[in-house]
């Protein structure tokens, strides 16, 4: 059963999303602060950590970078909760050290996708390391793999949610034009990283090949 930490300043939603965790077979603990967050990652490793962004006075941000600056728990994965719209000043900034972001309110089914598409990725990357480190790839090249394996999976979701939350005929305060620019250059990233990724995977399944002939 996986361990999911519940982090919310509000009392009422955590009670949400402890009871729809329960009921997927999810073991949930929770806290209502970021602060109560880092003290609960003092004793306990969640699987997975469901953090909300607008809290005080520490921010979901502000817990987020503090998680990821431990050693300890800088490996568990995050999924940003928020019934804000993501900017793309948020997705360039946090899209590395986070793994998935669900807009409130979340329907069971969505939540449930979500935590498994996370996991199910984690597993997958991990399974082709070992592969990799069994071919005798370097070193670097499976980290180098491990990173945009996960960053190109987060980045086209936190596209795909800009995308469908600034609509570009969307004038308002006259930022379409700006966050029309900053979408596409996150897209032409992407693709950057995908063809990297494609090229690091050729090689790497070249040199299993090699291995197994």
């Amino acid at each position: 059963m996986y361990t999911i930490l519940i982090v919310d300043d509000s009392p009422m939603i955590v009670d949400v999303f402890a009871t729809m965790l329960e009921r997927g077979g999810y073991r949930p603990i929770t806290a209502l602060s970021g602060e109560e967050c880092l003290e609960v990652l003092k004793t306990d490793q969640p699987d997975l950590i469901l953090l909300d962004i607008m809290m005080e006075p520490m921010d979901g941000w502000e817990t987020l970078e503090k998680i990821k600056a431990s050693p300890a728990t800088s490996n568990i994965p995050v999924l940003m909760l928020t019934a804000k719209p993501l900017t793309p000043e948020e997705a360039n900034e946090y899209g590395p050290y986070i793994e998935d972001y669900i807009l409130k309110p979340t329907t069971h089914h969505q939540l449930y996708e979500a935590i498994e598409r996370v996991l199910t990725r984690r597993h997958s990357i991990s399974a082709d390391i070992e592969r990799a480190r069994n071919a005798g790839a370097d070193p670097k090249l499976i980290e180098e793999y491990e990173r945009l394996s996960k960053s190109v999976d987060i980045n086209r979701r936190l596209l795909k949610i800009l995308e469908t939350t600034y609509n570009i005929k969307d004038d308002r305060a006259g930022m379409s034009e700006e966050i029309t620019r900053a979408i596409k250059s996150m897209a032409t990233s992407i693709k950057i990283q995908e063809e990297r990724l494609n090229q690091i995977r050729t090689r790497i399944e070249s040199l299993s090949g090699s291995q197994e002939a």
